[in-house]
């Protein structure tokens, strides 16, 4: 786990050196096809070399849920183990991560009336708005979601909107009833990456959307934008950076404006791992950078991560 641009995906990949594992995505973006460049999603030759689960499988226009990621996750950890070896997922949705290993409440479906309600009130009056809304009626959820997240907000609004009761109460219902969860199921070793610095980070969140600009991040959105069934309310297309260039396509920021947006959007996304990392139980803390600031070697982390393994595992 870790947040964005953190070196994940390098980490995971250099552990199959190592390890007998196998890499699962736990991404909610890297699941679209043709998002690729504004997804960071690893390259052919990465691929090749560390073949991952769970990349392409959905089109745009399909929402891919936590729930869907749970039911094909839990598949192909199953698959893995099958065959001997050991899944190791790897990713920056942290939503993900928490309704795989404590279970998700069973949620009523998606109202679309409601949702677009929901979505007419904060076009006219900000997400802070409809966050007070949630907060009037479940506190508990509303100090886990932060107001730019929007998504999220708009969801559990709703789910209150249209069933009467609250997201806490779903999944309190839900950890009365279900059965063994999965860390009870199996032998976790939970690894965070991260630089120590934040700055550090922001600089190579920089650093890497001026390389997708430069790789053809716009040609990408435009590709999207020119299907026509797709919209800017959709998922995959509320994605950061898939979001800000489709507002420049749709004429409403410029274009130095949507770089600018980008980057922020692409912090803020960063700020929110880290707020959920930070009270991540079980997690053990693996740092790129010594207390100097001096940037460890490939190898070095990669060592320092099989140091959290169990002795089994090597």
């Amino acid at each position: 786990m870790g947040p964005t641009a953190s070196g994940k995906t390098d980490l995971a990949i250099g552990l199959r050196d190592h390890l007998p594992v196998e890499l699962v995505s736990v991404d909610s973006t890297l699941v679209y096809r043709g998002m690729d460049i504004g997804t960071a999603k690893p390259s052919a030759a990465e691929q090749a070399a560390a073949p991952h689960r769970l990349l392409d499988i959905r089109d745009p226009a399909e929402p891919y849920s936590a729930a869907d990621f749970v039911s094909d996750a839990e598949r192909e950890i199953a698959d893995i183990h099958a065959a001997g070896r050991i899944p190791l997922l790897v990713g920056g949705t942290m939503l993900y991560f928490k309704a795989l290993l404590d279970g998700l409440a069973p949620m009523p479906a998606a109202d679309l009336a409601v949702r677009e309600r929901i979505e007419r009130d904060a076009r006219e009056h900000g997400w802070e708005s409809v966050h007070r809304q949630l907060a009037e009626v479940d506190p508990k959820m509303a100090a886990e979601i932060h107001p730019n997240h929007s998504q999220r907000l708009s969801r559990a609004l709703e789910v209150y909107l249209s069933s009467g009761q609250t997201m806490t109460e779903l999944r309190e219902q839900q950890a009365r009833a279900r059965g063994p969860v999965f860390t009870d199921r199996f032998n976790l070793t939970q690894l965070v990456i991260a630089p120590r610095d934040r700055s550090v980070l922001h600089q190579r969140i920089e650093r890497r959307f001026s390389a997708m600009m430069a790789a053809g991040l716009v040609a990408e959105v435009e590709a999207l934008y020119h299907r026509g069934d797709l919209h800017s309310e959709l998922p995959a297309i509320r994605a950061v950076g898939y979001r800000q260039v489709w507002d420049y396509l749709d004429g409403r920021l410029g274009y130095n404006e949507m770089i600018e947006r980008g980057v922020i959007a692409t912090r803020q996304l960063a700020k929110r791992q880290f707020t959920w990392l930070r009270g991540w139980e079980g997690a053990n803390w693996l740092f790129s950078q010594n207390i100097d600031g001096k940037a460890y070697s490939r190898e070095e982390i990669i060592r320092f991560s099989l140091n959290f393994m169990p002795s089994g595992a090597i």
